[in-house]
């Protein structure tokens, strides 16, 4: 009898873990094959998106102080000189008292600063009549707008959708590079089974593993080649082996439990292979065997469907497909063994409850309700009334949603964590929003309160932000980036320029735009007189960029950012780079990771001696 020492389910993912940490070649795809691959690099776009200023609208394009007298009664009239339709180039030129006939999508002409909708104009004799007034850059969607050069687009290790295509079509890119597929070689043992196709003798049943294992292999982007069933003969196994050995893993369901998997253990050594696992202290998937030939693994699994599932799931699926459920019920576990309890998720107003699938894990109907699976600890006895942490069957993208303002230290934190993470660059105060609406978990904020001359707390108490904490970040040195080859040193050297620079903005709603709303205040500035005051840049790097293909000759951001890019950079303030977190998400796992990696990674960045504590609650 086997099983006289049980692997842990722990050192058996390691061993896995560790074989799939060896196979993360890099091949390069084109956009047509890249659905549903992992990138394998960062995606940084080099245009602008849109890469001009664009019409929005069907409409003519128009000087906007020309229609501010305009009313449904008393329409203005402008010359028409000229028509662009989407995509034509044209050399026009609007002045005073003239427009231009122009569709949506098309180049927005020079002197235009404005579009007035087709539906509020009345075109007669080379003329337009515009009964409503724009203001300027009504309906021009401006260059760079979506996407700006410098930017972050997609983050390496991220499994690409249809949507991320769309994106990395819209920056120009053809081919990128993804990690190659893994290949796993499937076969299914045992003289019992029989294909779907043949008609079932008395004693047979269909081969269900090898159809269910290829499905879920391709909905975790892997690649697949089906072997046949191999017979409770070891020649037989033997020579299926043999042939599945081009592939990167080879998987048996079937031949795993005592006396047959003597013969599953007996042909992997006849080939030359090892056995590293012949039973691991789990419950279903005591049997499982885990061996290697040459540089190929094989890992024998159950027969029964749903632990044949399960265990693939838990050495090849995605750890973080987690949603957390409450488990309504009372369930008695069985102890000495870590158990995997198959669950039905059921929807509802306050989240998710777990209701478990107590079939048993032979029967067909255990694997096609189960929605995944709960992990039962071997010392505990009773489950009941409590959270519960769901492992999802099936491709899931689920991860830590930050939105706020954006740093480089984020992106840092969420690297070196190992975090899969969505963030969206709204600024500070549009993180703070989102926070309070349930969208965000984690939110960057640096919003400098003019009154105080304190970060962040003023504006959660204006706000009226509840059921959240502030966890102290960093410190950022934020000031004037330019070319330096402009030559200033100081503020004052700025200050007497001011008006003859093609500045670069940060978003409203930013931390970075009230600083520099803050500074022209304090100086008496008017930002109708600074040039490129409304051209908004969504991060730090993308307002560096545009400095360095000379887009701008200045802007506000961090001095990290004004090094990376080799830029000149003054100093105007210090500022305090903090977390909102919501209280119903601060104990998620992903939460606290980037919590704990945010207190020992190494940031660009000084942090105080209160870095990752709670500074405030809500």
């Amino acid at each position: 009898m086997r099983y006289l020492t049980l692997c842990s389910i722990e050192n058996a993912k390691n061993i896995v873990k560790e074989f799939l940490g060896m196979l993360k070649d890099v091949e390069e795809v084109d956009l047509f094959n890249a659905v549903g691959r992992t990138l394998a690099e960062d995606i940084i776009s080099n245009i602008d998106v849109p890469p001009y200023d664009r019409a929005k609208m069907d409409g003519y394009a128009v000087k906007a102080e020309d229609t501010y007298e305009a009313e449904e009664d008393n329409p203005v009239e402008l010359k028409i000189i000229g028509s662009i339709r989407a995509g034509e180039l044209k050399d026009l030129k609007i002045n005073s008292g003239e427009c231009v006939e122009i569709a949506t999508g098309a180049v927005i002409p020079k002197g235009a600063n404005a579009v007035v909708m087709v539906e509020y104009t009345e075109k007669e004799n080379g003329k337009v009549k515009i009964y409503k007034a724009v203001p300027p850059m009504e309906n021009i969607q401006f260059a760079g707008s979506d996407i700006m050069a410098g930017e972050l687009i997609l983050r390496k290790n991220t499994p690409l959708t249809p949507r991320d295509i769309g994106v990395l079509s819209a920056i120009g890119r053809k081919k990128i590079k993804v990690y190659k597929k893994l290949k796993f070689g499937i076969i299914s043992t045992g003289n019992e089974l029989a294909t779907p196709e043949e008609k079932l003798k008395f004693g047979q049943i269909y081969d269900i593993n090898s159809y269910t294992l290829a499905s879920y292999i391709k909905t975790l982007g892997y690649d697949f080649e089906f072997f046949g069933i191999a017979r409770d003969d070891k020649e037989d196994l033997k020579e299926k082996i043999r042939k599945a050995l081009k592939c990167d893993i080879i998987l048996l369901s079937g031949g795993t439990s005592a006396g047959v998997g003597d013969l599953t253990e007996t042909a992997i050594k006849e080939l030359g292979g090892e056995i590293l696992v012949h039973g691991i202290k789990i419950k279903p998937g005591k049997p499982t065997i885990i061996g290697r030939i040459g540089q190929k693994l094989i890992v024998g699994l159950p027969g029964y469907p749903t632990s044949c599932l399960t265990i693939f799931d838990v050495l090849f699926g995605n750890e973080k497909n987690i949603i957390k459920a409450k488990f309504p019920q009372r369930y008695i576990s069985a102890r000495g063994r870590t158990e995997y309890l198959p669950v039905i998720l059921v929807k509802h107003e306050d989240g998710f409850s777990a209701y478990p699938i107590t079939k048993g894990s032979g029967a067909i109907t255990s694997l096609s309700e189960a929605d995944g699976y709960i992990i039962i600890d071997e010392n505990k006895e009773i489950l009941e009334d409590e959270e519960v942490n769901v492992h999802v069957f099936g491709d899931v993208k689920i991860g830590l949603n930050i939105i706020g303002s954006h740093c480089v230290g984020v992106d840092i934190i969420i690297k070196e964590g190992g975090l899969f993470a969505k963030t969206i660059n709204v600024g500070s105060l549009g993180g703070l929003i989102s926070i309070k609406r349930g969208e965000a978990d984690i939110a960057g904020t640096h919003l400098l309160d003019e009154k105080t001359g304190t970060y962040n707390i003023p504006f959660l108490e204006k706000y009226k932000v509840k059921n959240a904490v502030l966890i102290r970040g960093y410190i950022r040195e934020q000031g004037f980036i330019f070319r330096k080859e402009l030559g200033f040193k100081t503020v004052e050297d700025i200050l007497e320029n001011i008006y003859n620079l093609e500045f670069i903005n940060r978003n409203r709603g930013s931390g970075t735009r009230i600083l520099f709303d803050k500074f022209l205040k304090d100086y008496k500035l008017s930002p109708n007189k600074i040039k490129g005051y409304e051209i908004e840049a969504k991060t730090h790097s993308a307002v560096a960029t545009a400095i360095v293909m000379k887009k701008a000759d200045i802007g506000l951001g961090i001095k990290t950012v004004a090094d990376q890019y080799g830029l000149g950079f003054i100093p105007l303030a210090d500022e305090y780079y903090d977390f909102l977190i919501r209280k119903d998400r601060f104990n998620d796992e992903d939460v606290q990771t980037f919590i704990k990696t945010l207190k020992i990674v190494k940031l660009p960045f000084k942090k105080p001696k209160d870095c990752g504590e709670i500074i405030w609650e809500g």
